[in-house]
Formats: C-alpha cells, structure tokens, sequence
C-alpha cells in the first residue's frame, strides 16, 4: 500500500498509479466514461462534463454506491471529481493519463483530504491497495479486449467464517486455491465454468485472484475477499467482453447465484 503523504496545510493524499497498452484517447476512454470504467471497474455512470455526476456501484443490489461531481474535466489529460464522505468530509479524487514512449501511458488516480489526526489515513491506504487490483484488470483489459463491449456479472456473499476459512470456502470448490500467476486454470465439474490464465494473486492477508477467461467467454474474473463488520464480504465480478457477452451474462449469473446459494445458504448472494 502506498502511505499517505501529508503537507502544512492539513492536506493528505494517497496516490496509485499503473502502466498501461494503449493512446492517450483509448486510455481516456478507459478511465474517464461510464462504459469504459465498468469495463475494467464496477457499474459506473458518468457525465462527461464540469458538473457532472458519476456513480460507481460497489453491490448488485446499488446499497455500497459511490457517488461524486466532476469539477474539472481536461480530455484526454485530466478530471478531477469530488464527494463527502462521512468522517473526512471532502474528497478529491483526480485522474491523469501521461502518454510514454513505446504506446504506453501511466494512469495516476491520487485521492486528497483536509483533516488534522490520522483517523482516515489507514482506510485511504486501503484505496490504494485497491486500486491494484483494479489497475490488473484495466491492464488486462487494454491490452487484450479494447474498447470491446462489456457486461459485467455482479455478486456477493457473507460468511461468518473468518477470512481465511470463508475464502477457502469459496475458491476451493473452484479448484482455485492453489492457484499461481501464469498458471492454466479450470474450475472441475459441477462448479462455474471458469477456465483461463490466472493473472494476479494476491498475498494471503489481502485474499483475492485475478484471471483472464476464455470460457465461459472471453473476459476476466476477479474474486476477492475482505473484513466487513465481523464478518468477511467476498465479491465476485466476471466480465464478459464482447458483442455476445450482453446475450450469455443471464445465464452465467443464475449459474453462479445457484452455486454461491448452495454453499453460503446463510447469505444468499447480493441481488
């Protein structure tokens, strides 16, 4: 996790930043619209002007959004949105696209806040850590499946089991818990069909895996697992890309909430 930078004025901010495939415009429009960042992100709606709002959804059933006004908007360079937050108050979250030698640009997102103790400071380091995982998949994305459409399957459960137990709950029926980066993976019989590359893996405080498809169709599937009120919350987003994946995203969703509804029947997956 980067740590948070702090200045005279009471000013703090956490930064993280990727390299990415990609033009300056195709990186832009990756990063800064609303089909673009839920390729890669979660759901996201965005007004694409000073003024306007975007709201990114965090749960299937829309009680986890996020919701901020652009105040400065510099295609294909620069935005800057702001929201209230509760105990912070104001934060600024300012994207940047800088164009490199070799078709690559870096994409910085660094989050900024006002406050005189260091309440906030270990959850804004949490952001940046998460944006790690995000930045996997926004690379995966440029590199493999620009531009494609792209519909993302959207779930969640709740055990409470604590962390590592609930997590090998989940992926160890998917024949995932041993997985390792570059490896071929497919899930067995009688789970979710998942076969492809795995791209990331996360250390096992911060438990969650990335993995390129190619079945049940091109795409990417990022599962993940964290702490949440005693108990620990697993989302689970697949995205399917290209045109058949707005045809194909029904059935693989009831697939996966009939699977996740048999093994957590305590928590029945977000709708």
């Amino acid at each position: 996790m980067m740590p948070v930078k702090k200045d005279s004025s009471g000013r703090r901010s956490v930064e993280a930043e990727v390299d990415v495939s990609g033009t300056p415009e195709q990186v832009w429009d990756a990063i800064a619209s609303g089909p673009g960042i839920s390729s890669w992100f979660v759901p996201t709606t965005l007004d694409e002007r000073v003024g306007g709002a975007t709201v990114s959804s965090f749960a299937p059933d829309h009680s986890m959004d996020s919701q901020a006004t652009i105040t400065e908007w510099q295609p294909p360079r620069r935005f800057v949105a702001e929201s209230t937050q509760d105990g912070p108050g104001t934060v600024a979250t300012e994207w940047t696209v800088e164009a490199k030698a070799g078709g690559v640009c870096t994409v910085r997102v660094v989050h900024s806040w006002f406050a005189e103790t260091d309440d906030w400071d270990n959850q804004f380091e949490g952001h940046s850590f998460g944006w790690r995982a995000f930045f996997s998949i926004l690379r995966v994305y440029l590199k493999h499946f620009p531009g494609q459409p792209c519909t993302v399957v959207q779930l969640m459960v709740m055990s409470t089991e604590a962390m590592p137990a609930a997590w090998g709950a989940l992926v160890g029926p998917l024949g995932l818990a041993d997985a390792r980066v570059d490896a071929q993976v497919t899930t067995p019989q009688g789970a979710p069909e998942l076969s492809g590359v795995v791209e990331v893996v996360n250390p096992p405080q911060w438990p969650g895996l990335i993995a390129r498809l190619e079945k049940p169709a091109p795409g990417v599937a990022h599962l993940f697992a964290m702490p949440v009120g005693g108990q620990t919350m697993m989302p689970i987003r697949i995205y399917l890309y290209g045109n058949a994946a707005a045809d194909l995203a029904g059935a693989i969703e009831t697939t996966w909430r009939r699977w996740l509804g048999d093994r957590f029947p305590a928590s029945p997956p977000g709708a």
